[in-house]
């Protein structure tokens, strides 16, 4: 048996669904000792206590007790005149006495030549009762004579007293879910590059699972650090050989010196380009609150100020989000770079909502195909042969490094084909 249909109708939160588990059980109970004590309870001693005053009523009227008044006023029964337009169309019953409805059912049945009654309130109940070839009679005797007194304290005390329990159990819960969602803020944060102080507390699971994650946050700090040191060595390392082979292939003849030439620039791209994929994770600036879309605006602007052909053609919303700004600009340049150097237009636009951030880069080239946009977004992949033949090719890193500075901010890079021009549309989604 599955209950994956139930899965829609739970909360989502850890609050919600700790809440769920602590009201359940309380009302859960309550409900249980109404049914049980109440309805078994006081619905047999009402019924009960009913039936002896009906027995009482039939004593007094059987003839010729009726005329005997020492008899009524030791059964403390008051007979009032009345007639017959005094009796009332229907049994009366204020609508939440529920214990009323026992009383009726309980007199209507036992009391001989019953008519009707009204429960006036929690004091006083009114008979009419007629017997052949004998006056309309109105009986009044006291409410705590029929029924159980004051049923309704029961259901007053569950409540009070469940509600009272219910908030001092989520007062209490809610002191142990905070480590959780802190730990879970932390862990967030640092996955979109940002690094809050944090330090475990609470239960000693949640103290493990915080050590656990200050662990796994140094180690991947460390691991990023000596990543990034090691290659800041070896570029060092490779210019200098670098430099003295430009210096030797100057010596050559034009006819010897130009194909060495482009081997060596080839080969200096390569290490730049390398060494950027390899800083994004090392960015040293911490994200700061940029406003968008001016942000944007100012990318594009110097753009074209380079002679690129691309155009800010929407900008949807306006606010402030957390960005590094370097990376960032770093992706949307490449992004850029990539649709001008396989299309002849580029098209920018971004829209920001209250959830996300969204930067589109669009070109008119001859895009990627769809089995092969997952391969285009790892590093050193080229698919020139389906995309570009004659325009020259990079290295393999132009998307690589823009997924990896989407990943950083918490966001995504996703590949699509262009409705609007055609090529490819490439869309930084971040979310705020």
């Amino acid at each position: 048996m599955t209950f994956n249909w139930l899965k829609r109708y739970m909360p989502r939160g850890l609050y919600g669904r700790a809440a769920l588990i602590l009201i359940l059980p309380v009302v859960a109970l309550q409900l249980v000792v109404s049914v049980v004590f109440i309805q078994r309870h006081f619905e047999g001693v009402t019924e009960q206590m009913s039936r002896e005053i009906a027995r009482e009523i039939n004593a007094t009227l059987d003839p010729p007790r009726v005329t005997e008044p020492q008899l009524a006023d030791a059964l403390r029964l008051d007979f009032l005149p009345t007639s017959q337009d005094d009796i009332p169309a229907q049994n009366l019953r204020r609508w939440y006495d529920f214990s009323g409805i026992v009383v009726i059912r309980t007199l209507a049945r036992d009391i001989i030549g019953f008519r009707r009654v009204h429960l006036v309130d929690d004091r006083t109940v009114l008979v009419w009762v007629q017997r052949e070839a004998q006056p309309l009679l109105k009986i009044e005797f006291n409410r705590e004579r029929a029924s159980a007194s004051n049923p309704h304290q029961l259901l007053v005390n569950m409540v009070v007293f469940g509600g009272l329990m219910t908030l001092i159990a989520y007062l209490y819960l809610r002191n142990q879910l905070r480590p959780i969602t802190r730990l879970a803020d932390a862990a967030e944060a640092f996955g979109r590059g940002r690094n809050v102080p944090y330090s475990p507390s609470g239960a000693v699971e949640v103290r493990a699972a915080g050590h656990a994650f200050l662990d796994m946050r140094a180690r991947i700090e460390r691991q990023i650090e000596q990543r990034t040191m090691m290659l800041s060595g070896v570029s060092h390392d490779l210019r200098t050989p670098l430099t003295r082979l430009r210096l030797g292939v100057s010596m050559l003849s034009d006819e010897d010196r130009e194909p060495l030439e482009r081997d060596i620039e080839d080969m200096q791209k390569l290490i730049d380009a390398f060494l950027d994929f390899a800083r994004v994770n090392a960015e040293s600036a911490q994200p700061q609150r940029t406003d968008i879309p001016d942000y944007v605006r100012a990318i594009v602007e110097d753009a074209k100020r380079s002679g690129i052909a691309v155009d800010l053609v929407e900008a949807t919303g306006q606010g402030q989000i957390l960005l590094r700004q370097t990376a960032m600009r770093r992706a949307i340049e490449n992004l850029i770079g990539n649709a001008v150097r396989y299309g002849s237009r580029c098209e920018v636009s971004v829209v920001l909502t209250d959830k996300s951030l969204r930067i589109r880069v669009e070109d008119d080239g001859p895009g990627i195909p769809a089995d092969d946009r997952e391969a285009a977004l790892r590093p050193f992949v080229r698919l020139d042969p389906a995309r570009n033949q004659d325009k020259g090719s990079g290295v393999g890193l132009g998307l690589a490094i823009a997924a990896d500075i989407a990943r950083v901010h918490g966001g995504v890079l996703r590949l699509h084909t262009s409705t609007r021009l055609g090529g490819l549309r490439a869309d930084i989604v971040v979310a705020r």
